[in-house]
């Protein structure tokens, strides 16, 4: 994580993704196939930008 790492929603997530359901989502983090995150107290997840980028550049390496 950088020092200004921008913060993510779950929606800014699936917006990126383009086309990806929430339900997939959470279905990929259920299997640990999702970028890491953190949930906040009140249950919302939240993804660091670099871990993002990070789990983008690891799907590509892998196809």
């Amino acid at each position: 994580m950088t020092r200004k790492d921008e913060i993510l929603t779950v929606a800014q997530i699936l917006a990126e993704l383009g086309g990806v359901s929430r339900r997939t989502f959470y279905r990929w983090r259920e299997i640990g196939k999702a970028p890491e995150g953190f949930k906040l107290p009140n249950g919302e997840i939240r993804i660091y930008r670099s871990e993002f980028t990070a789990w983008l550049e690891s799907l590509r390496e892998a196809a």
